[in-house]
């Protein structure tokens, strides 16, 4: 699979989407397989003429400090924060270098709680990289989020976190726990199959996530999967 190609042809259907333009796109990770810099540079040429913010999070096939460089002026963000009209969404690095898995650490795990702390009449969603629930699969779940029994904690003591996003997985899923939103997002290329154990691909096509955040702190949310008509 070609996967510039079919990030493009995800693009292009959101673009006829009546929803588009959007306030802002949220890249969960893996922006590039190969670490290049021509990689980071052809997704900045590829998303800047949107003219929406792009906010970009690091996964475990990024180089961090490239993608930071690379992608460093507006409408960019590589992680920290941003506000949205009543709410405030964290972009935040689980990435580990030398590791598919993922953490957080002790140092973020704390910024978060006294980044939390502050904004209690914001509603919160977290953005990440890595899956903090597990997914029902073996291999996948064996590189997840490694912290996060504590990030889990951590985010309990704030009322106000409403949803955690990720990528990853490479599939959709959603579910609710302890009334908080736990979303994973599905690829722009191929997808995992669900409840494998072990490594094998499903037969859904490319997509993307739309959210809609909602003045109440309800999300609602839609999975775009590309349509047989698109190149």
């Amino acid at each position: 699979m070609t996967t510039f190609e079919t990030l493009v042809a995800v693009l292009e259907q959101a673009l006829g989407d009546t929803r588009w333009p959007p306030d802002a796109i949220v890249v969960t990770g893996d922006v590039v397989q190969d670490e290049s810099r021509a990689g980071y540079e052809r997704f900045r040429e590829t998303m800047q003429p949107f003219g929406v913010p792009v906010f970009c999070l690091p996964g475990n096939h990024d180089d961090p400090e490239l993608m930071a460089e690379v992608l460093g002026a507006a409408p960019f963000q590589v992680c920290g924060s941003t506000i949205l009209e009543g709410w405030t969404l964290f972009f935040m690095s689980t990435f580990v270098r030398g590791d598919d898995g993922g953490q957080l650490g002790a140092t973020a795990l704390s910024m978060l709680d006294e980044a939390l702390a502050a904004c209690p009449d914001q509603h919160a969603l977290l953005c990440m990289h890595h899956q903090p629930l597990p997914m029902g699969s073996a291999w996948l779940d064996g590189v997840g989020l490694r912290d996060s029994e504590q990030f889990l904690a951590g985010i309990a003591r704030h009322a106000h976190v409403r949803g955690v996003l990720w990528g990853h997985v490479h599939q959709a899923s959603d579910r609710t726990r302890n009334g908080v939103r736990f979303l994973s997002t599905p690829s722009t290329c191929s997808q995992f199959l669900p409840d494998a154990e072990f490594f094998a691909l499903d037969g859904r096509p490319p997509g993307l996530r739309w959210l809609r955040l909602e003045h109440d702190g309800r999300i609602e949310t839609e999975i775009d999967w590309l349509r047989a008509d698109q190149p």
